[in-house]
């Protein structure tokens, strides 16, 4: 595919890729239940599946029978999204890091797994300035650190600390937005910040850095898309329907990465060789969830609850999960 493939053409190629898919999707009957519904799809910046789904309008094609009328929402990290999400402000979260479920459960919130990317580990990096003396995790020591509360790189940050000797208590974690921890980083403010995909890739290729750590070995690096219980038990045509377009988006996006970046850039403000970094880090396999495989899951709780960062123990297998096979 041309490197200069237009945004309109990369649309047309992927609406026409799940034309069949999607009418297939759901049976009349299903799409026919519980008309004028109104859906409320939070989201944010990394959320890349999502963004494609809702610029391409494939959600609203397939659901329009049925009278849904969605609504989409920004949120500026993974722990906002999933506490809208936990007081009815949404009814369906994109794709959030592993870490954020497990303060949402420690607050008490009743939600519904319903998708799971594949591991992304090195799409989350600890990075310092170039011109920087740190060299190794272990001079972090005293440092002051831009992270976000609760996302993929605050357990990142602690278990790559760990594994150096060192305890998150012996670093400054100052708690930012993606955007502030960027501005924040660039005029000196601090003195590394931990960041993930496409804020990773966007510094990587404006600024000069270097990555410090990645989450190789250290932190899988899965990301959950999610329902509020409510209305995953009253929706389900709308759950099947979000997860086969999840799965069909990320295999195109793989499958053509410069024509995702064409699609992407004007969405994202970045050039298209910058996405094609990030895209490049992430799996984009879109998978059910099974509750044997939150083993990690429970390690970050465990980890976050030692480190004093959790109001107390949370059990990640406590958790209702969606089933692909219940529509057949």
């Amino acid at each position: 595919m041309s490197k200069h493939t237009s945004p309109d053409l990369a649309r047309r190629h992927l609406l026409q890729a799940g034309a069949a898919i999607a009418a297939a999707a759901l049976a009349p009957s299903l799409l026919a239940q519980n008309s004028n519904r109104a859906i409320r799809i939070g989201y944010q910046k990394s959320s890349t599946l999502l963004t494609i789904i809702k610029a391409n309008g494939s959600l609203e094609k397939l659901l329009a029978p049925g009278g849904a009328k969605i609504s989409w929402h920004e949120f500026s990290s993974g722990l906002p999204l999933l506490e809208a999400l936990n007081v009815g402000g949404v009814d369906l979260s994109a794709d959030v890091a592993d870490t954020v479920p497990v303060f949402a459960q420690a607050a008490g919130a009743r939600l519904t797994y319903l998708a799971q990317e594949s591991p992304s580990p090195s799409a989350q990096a600890i990075v310092v300035r170039a011109d920087s003396p740190i060299r190794g995790v272990a001079e972090l020591k005293r440092k002051k650190i831009a992270v976000t509360k609760a996302a993929g790189v605050h357990y990142l940050l602690i278990a790559t600390l760990e594994k150096a000797g060192l305890k998150f208590s012996d670093v400054e974690a100052a708690y930012l937005s993606p955007a502030d921890g960027r501005a924040a980083f660039e005029r000196g403010s601090v003195d590394a910040w931990v960041t993930w995909d496409p804020f990773l890739s966007g510094v990587q290729r404006q600024s000069q850095v270097r990555v410090l750590s990645d989450g190789r070995g250290i932190a899988d690096y899965q990301r959950y898309y999610l329902a509020s219980t409510p209305f995953a038990d009253a929706n389900p045509d709308v759950l099947r329907a979000v997860f086969d377009e999840l799965q069909k988006t990320g295999q195109w996006v793989k499958r053509h990465p410069k024509e995702a970046a064409a699609f992407l850039a004007p969405l994202w403000g970045l050039d298209t060789d910058t996405i094609e970094l990030a895209n490049s880090r992430r799996s984009y396999e879109v998978r059910a969830v099974k509750l044997e495989a939150l083993g990690e899951q429970q390690r970050i709780a465990d980890t976050f609850f030692s480190a004093g960062l959790l109001p107390k123990k949370v059990n990640t297998a406590d958790v209702a999960i969606w089933k692909p096979e219940r529509l057949g």
